[in-house]
């Protein structure tokens, strides 16, 4: 029987029912996780509504961070342990040296020692490069990053996407213009008058696309008359 993967309608409202009644149940990353290493666990916390995309919020071992995932991405098998690695075989046992047989010694003639020669002064030491101060790490449980992105899709319509850290939190949306109006208002100047002058052209060209109409309702208007109507 081949190995499922992913989580499948039945896992999920047995996982449901596990949160319900105040356990968090584990479950296992699977290789189309992205950013996590297969077979690494995590707890379930939560399930979002409705239930499309990355809808089951989880922590994995070892982190504080809470991160939602789509049941492709999650598995309730246990992956089997790692096996550890054989010990290297013990060397083979040297051979037996062979017995150096040493010669009575015999004191040479003194010899007189010459007379010491003056040593050069030593070269004044290169001073030691201060150590290099190690990188600033991220803190444990910090809060990734999280980047918002408006974006003009057409005539006068918007989507709005979020990144958390490096994964997509939410997947482009469309918004409204007026709601794009609204909260550019509430940022930096500069914001809220590149968002007015998309706008802007936004209805020159719907108000062209109007005229236009108008224009060719009023000659059929006129055409229909012509014909007695």
């Amino acid at each position: 029987m081949a190995k499922k993967s992913g989580l499948s309608a039945d896992d999920v409202d047995s996982l449901r029912s596990q949160l319900d009644g105040g356990t968090q149940p584990l479950v296992w990353f699977t290789a189309a996780a992205v950013g996590m290493e297969a077979g690494r666990s995590a707890k379930v916390l939560a399930f979002t509504e409705p239930e499309e995309g990355d809808f089951i919020q989880v922590r994995p071992t070892g982190s504080k961070d809470e991160m939602s995932f789509s049941p492709a991405e999650l598995t309730l098998e246990k992956p089997p342990p790692r096996k550890k690695p054989a010990a290297p075989p013990p060397a083979p046992p040297e051979p037996p040296r062979e017995t150096e047989i040493l010669y009575p010694y015999v004191p040479e003639a003194p010899v007189k020692p010459a007379a010491p020669k003056p040593k050069p002064a030593a070269a004044p030491a290169a001073a030691e490069p201060a150590p290099a101060k190690p990188a600033r790490k991220p803190a444990k449980g910090a809060t990734p990053e999280v980047t918002v992105t408006l974006v003009a899709v057409g005539e006068g319509e918007w989507t709005v996407e979020v990144l958390q850290g490096t994964r997509r939190a939410v997947r482009p949306t469309p918004v409204s213009p007026a709601a794009v109006a609204q909260a550019a208002k509430l940022l930096t100047p500069e914001v809220a008058e590149i968002v007015e002058g998309v706008l802007n052209a936004a209805r020159a060209q719907q108000l062209a696309r109007v005229e236009q109409l108008r224009a060719e309702l009023e000659a059929a208007q006129k055409a229909l008359e012509d014909l007695g109507a």
